[in-house]
């Protein structure tokens, strides 16, 4: 269950720290994501961006195949899901406070935080979910009323963000807003699929707040 992961571990912890997991888009890596999105994370926090096992022809990597975009194959998210709490379950987090562990992912990589979270809610403190979509239509993951009652949310998009299709996004509001029971920080930014500084403070800001 090993993946390529970049790290970032406080200088001097006090006792075990809390753990932030980066998930990084299509096309992209960990090293990308983590300058993307590390420096939103407080440095008392551990990060761990962990790259997609999916080569992509375009380059970079992804979590699992599509059927279109933010439409995942099942399968293949299903192997994905259980290859990240298998690298859960192992050494690597021993180390770190996984009452509060947290997921971090942007456009493909919110899609599989938020898999994750959906498969396994007990074991996670809360979610970033950054311009992407929740894992709609597919028989490997399922958002049911009430499966994030009480987890920590922070979500967020471009208002002129057109890469996800509409419909899945706004699926995803109204499951977040509604029935999902999540206790949901929402945010909207005058930008396209991207993460703004004003984004990262305000995840930052987040994190400091709930954590």
């Amino acid at each position: 269950m090993n993946f390529a992961v970049q790290w970032r571990k406080p200088a001097q912890p006090k006792g075990k720290s809390p753990l932030a997991m980066l998930f990084h888009g299509r096309t992209s890596n960990e090293r990308d994501i983590m300058a993307q999105a590390g420096s939103a994370i407080p440095e008392r926090v551990a990060v761990a961006s962990l790259r997609g096992p999916i080569p992509v022809d375009e380059g970079g990597y992804t979590w699992f195949v599509n059927r279109g975009l933010g439409r995942p194959v099942g399968e293949s998210l299903r192997a994905s899901v259980d290859r990240i709490h298998g690298w859960i379950d192992g050494i690597d987090v021993a180390e770190f406070d996984t009452s509060r562990l947290i997921l971090v992912g942007f456009s493909a990589g919110m899609l599989i935080a938020s898999a994750v979270l959906l498969d396994r809610p007990d074991r996670f403190f809360g979610a970033v979910l950054l311009a992407g979509t929740f894992p709609w239509d597919n028989d490997a993951v399922s958002g049911t009323p009430g499966k994030l009652r009480d987890k920590q949310i922070f979500y967020a998009r471009g208002d002129k963000d057109t890469v996800i299709p509409m419909d899945l996004v706004e699926r995803s509001v109204d499951y977040l807003k509604g029935e999902s029971d999540a206790i949901l920080t929402m945010k909207l930014y005058p930008i396209e699929h991207e993460i703004s500084s004003d984004e990262r403070r305000d995840v930052a800001s987040w994190i400091e707040s709930v954590l």
